[in-house]
Parts: C-alpha cells; structure tokens; sequence
C-alpha cells in the first residue's frame, strides 16, 4: 500500500524526522487558508498522487503570493498529471499539499529499501538530489552509496559514518545531523513495516540542517493489520478498481499491455507463463494469481476481470495441481463460462493432481472456444495463434 506525501510526512513528524511546515488542500480557498496559517512569502503548491515525477509533470509549483498559491490550486486541483510513473492516461489530483518555502543550500538523495538478496534493508544515498535515482543508477552509478544494515543489530555509528563519508559530508556538525536523521528513519522504516521509503530530495539548509523536502512511503499489505492507524491512510482513489476488486476475491491482479490474458495459480509459475508467451511471439494483458483456493467464483471473476480490457483476444489458463485440484478448475472454468460471457478463444492447461480427470471434464463439455493445451510451450503457442485469430 502506498499513501501520499502529505501523509507521509505526518509519520516522519511522530519520529521526529525533520520537514517542513504543511497543509493539506481540497480547495484552492483551503489553499489559501493554509497559507495563511503557514505564514512566510514563499510558499510550494504540490499535487497529490501516487506518484513520482510530479514536478516534471507540472504537478509542483512555487507561488511567491498567497494570490499566486490560489491561481496554482486551481491549476493543479482538477489536473490529469501525467508523469513517467503514471503512464500516459496520468492521474486525477484531488489533493495539494501547501508548503513552507525551505533555504534550500544542497540537495541529497535519502531512501531506505529491502534488498531481497542480501535479505536486510538497505539505506540508499547520493549527491544527485532531485533526479530520478534510476537515471543515476543507469549513468552514474558510483554515486550511490548503500549501507546495508542487519535488523538483528539494527543501526549503529559505524553505518552512520559510512553514510555521511559516502556522501564526502565532512562538517562535523553536518554529519551528526544526518547521522542522526539517518538513524530515525530507519527506525521508522522497521517499526511500521515499510517496504520502500524515498526522500528526493532531501535538502541541507543554510544552517546546515537536513530537511524531507519530499516523502514517498510503501508498506507490506500483509502487515497492515498490526497497522490499523496506517491503513486509514489507504486512498482507494488511487488504486487500479479492477486491482482492488480481485484483491475481494483473493485474486493478485495485476494489468498489462498485452492482448493474451493469463490465468494461473502461483506467482512463479504466472512471471514463468508470461515469459513464456513472450518467448511465443505474444504479449501478456495481465497477471492473474488465482492461489490455492479457486473455485467457480473466483475463476469467474477473473474472466469477468480479464475480459474487461478491450485488448485481450485470447486467454490462456495454465494450472498446476498441487494445493488446488484440477477436475476442480476444470469444473470452475465450465461454471465461469455459464456466469460470464467469454467472448475469446480459452486455451487451458491443466497439469498434476486430477488432471486426466480434468482433460475428460473438459473433452466432454465440448465447448467450442475452451481449447486443450498439452503444456506450457503449447499452451503459449495455441494462446498467441488464437490472439493472432489464426487456426
């Protein structure tokens, strides 16, 4: 689950994560309100969303009058902001932060992450504040400092020093104060069981104090419950609906570009099912993890799910039988066809516990577009003919 800058930020003030001063705005006359509460003359107008880039995309703009923060509110209230995260349809801004303006001497990059390979959080730095990390990381590497740190000792001095060297800080004062500032977000990180924290930039003042200018925050869903406070921040508005309506049905959902659907149970075997269609000369429309428990319903709704994007021409289903039976998706792909209409070719592959009593469910039903495959090199290929609408 990932939640807004605004609401990130309200998690750095309880650790005591510096930022600067900020409202969130509904309303361009909110807008003007917060900015008279803030005080000061320089204020930033920052759109909402779930989202990187957003100041590339005009989704960030600097207002040296509280009749300029007004004009920009407008402007950006209301927007579809596109940026490189979004993809071209962009996103609707229904929120602007209101922000102090900030005595801005340098720019840094802050994030702590999980490094799956080395199975411990990792807090990731640069120089290059303010530029997307993934251009640094492609044209210049050796910029990015990374401080793995193992949770069972947590963060020590030795860390913060690798950090604050990494980064040629050599102030004293300068680094204690990131040292410091370090330390509590990694706290924060573990403690609320975050996937992905980003500050960029994060900005060192004229004083020498270091400052969130920006805050992007993930969290494991799995978590959540020993996170209620922090699943109120949940804004479904900013969720894919067809995402959240499969996650109803305990169906992991993801949408592509592709024209062939893919229906499979286990998240191996559904990138293993893509690659393979890939690899068939076709594209994937999505990932579709029905689990351990499909039944006719959930095999339904995918079909329903699948079949709403108007790209899909064909649908390949590859299940092995393991936890889930095969005879028993063989029965739910029957069922699913009666609920639902499926319009495109279905190409099933149905390997493992059951399955020859799956392929005679099948064979028996005769349903002209449901099409047995005999594995999965086959089953991708029939999928790609079918999408190509070749026999």
């Amino acid at each position: 689950m990932n939640i807004h800058e605004y609401q990130a930020k309200q998690i750095f003030a309880k650790y005591g994560v510096p930022t600067p001063r900020g409202i969130v705005a509904n309303t361009p006359a909110q807008a003007v309100k917060n900015a008279h509460e803030l005080g000061g003359k320089i204020w930033v107008v920052k759109a909402q969303i779930h989202a990187g880039g957003r100041g590339l995309g005009g989704g960030v703009k600097l207002a040296r009058s509280v009749e300029e923060v007004e004009t920009l509110a407008k402007e950006i209230l209301g927007m579809t902001l596109v940026t490189h995260q979004t993809g071209p349809e962009g996103k609707l801004v229904q929120k602007v932060y209101i922000e102090e303006g900030a005595d801005i001497q340098d720019e840094l990059y802050l994030g702590v992450v999980l490094d799956r390979a080395k199975e411990m959080p990792v807090i990731m730095a640069s120089t290059q504040g303010g530029m997307e990390i993934e251009t640094v990381a492609h044209d210049n590497p050796e910029k990015i400092i990374k401080v793995a740190i193992d949770p069972a000792i947590g963060f020590q001095g030795f860390h913060g020093r690798e950090l604050v060297f990494g980064l040629g800080i050599t102030d004293p004062t300068e680094q204690k104060n990131l040292i410091s500032f370090a330390s509590k977000l990694y706290k924060l990180y573990m403690e609320n069981d975050a996937e992905m924290i980003e500050i960029n930039p994060l900005i060192k003042t004229g004083k020498g104090e270091f400052l969130a200018l920006d805050g992007k925050m993930g969290f494991d869903d799995s978590a959540l419950g020993r996170h209620p406070e922090i699943e109120d921040m949940r804004d479904i508005s900013e969720e894919d609906a067809d995402e959240r309506e499969a996650s109803q049905y305990g169906l992991s959902y993801i949408s592509l570009d592709g024209e062939i659907g893919c229906m499979v149970n286990g998240a191996g075997l559904a990138m293993g099912t893509m690659d393979t269609i890939n690899y068939m000369g076709g594209t994937p429309a999505n990932f579709l993890d029905v689990g351990g428990k499909a039944n006719a319903e959930t095999v339904a709704k995918g079909f329903e799910i699948i079949l709403k994007n108007p790209k899909v021409k064909a649908i390949f289903v590859n299940i092995f039988g393991g936890i889930v039976r095969c005879d028993r998706i063989a029965n739910g792909i029957l069922e699913a066809t009666k609920m639902v209409d499926v319009r495109v070719p279905v190409i099933v592959r149905l390997d493992g516990t059951n399955a020859p009593e799956a392929a005679e469910i099948l064979k028996n039903a005769n349903i002209a577009n449901v099409i047995a495959a005999d594995d999965l090199a086959d089953g991708a290929a029939k999928a790609v003919k079918a999408a190509k609408g070749e026999k």
